[in-house]
């Protein structure tokens, strides 16, 4: 595990990821966050950390300014907010594929990137397939740790609307008690805050490899 501060560049700070990992971070001595992205975050009361703007062709030069050790890829959309699956794929794989190549060009040797339960480039879903060719196109830029999360309904006040994921939001912790066990367990639902906790923790580690992360394992590296 590492030690002292680890400084890292998240790219998705305006998302519920990323807010809550913003959050999760003010108090700890032993993380440094620095921000890229298009606009300005709202940072959390307290929140020591560096917000880097731009539009994404300024961003390999945001990422190095960064002098991170850990890339933290918090980006993610909807279909339905993209206004097609053209934009969809143009942010979920392409910008982040960009975020990452323009990392590994500054030296950074770690990534962690949020991703999704059920994620398969061979998926007929278009959504997972893209998730799953956004994280084999990762797995071969040769960071020395990639920690790939696959969390499924993430729980959390979102900045934008999704009514649809809201009401789930309300049913999903009696669903998962009621009808998610054994190897459904993957699908439960998690809290963006045990998300951000669980980056925290797999920051900090430096054993090399690609490493998979479902429901059991976030909530496992969150305590």
């Amino acid at each position: 595990m590492a030690q002292g501060v680890v400084r890292i560049c998240l790219v998705g700070a305006t998302g519920l990821v990323g807010s809550a990992l913003m959050a999760e971070a003010v108090g700890r001595d032993d993380v440094r966050i620095v921000g890229v992205g298009r606009r300005e975050a709202v940072l959390p009361p307290g929140a020591r950390m560096e917000m880097l703007v731009g539009e994404p062709i300024d961003w390999p030069q945001l990422i190095r300014a960064a002098q991170a050790e850990v890339l933290v890829c918090a980006l993610g959309t909807t279909i339905k907010a993209a206004g097609s699956r053209e934009q969809f794929r143009a942010v979920d794989h392409d910008l982040v594929r960009f975020t990452a190549e323009a990392a590994r060009e500054a030296g950074v040797e770690r990534m962690i990137v949020v991703s999704s339960v059920e994620a398969a480039r061979e998926s007929s879903n278009f959504y997972l397939s893209v998730k799953g060719e956004t994280e084999d196109a990762l797995g071969r830029l040769g960071f020395h740790r990639l920690d790939v999360l696959r969390p499924s309904l993430l729980r959390g006040a979102r900045h934008e609307q999704r009514p649809l994921e809201g009401a789930w939001q309300i049913v999903a912790p009696v669903a998962d008690r009621l009808a998610l066990h054994g190897r459904l367990r993957r699908f439960r639902s998690i809290r963006a805050r045990d998300v951000a906790r669980a980056i925290l923790t797999f920051a900090r580690e430096e054993a090399q490899g690609r490493f998979v992360h479902e429901h059991d394992a976030l909530r496992q590296a969150a305590r």
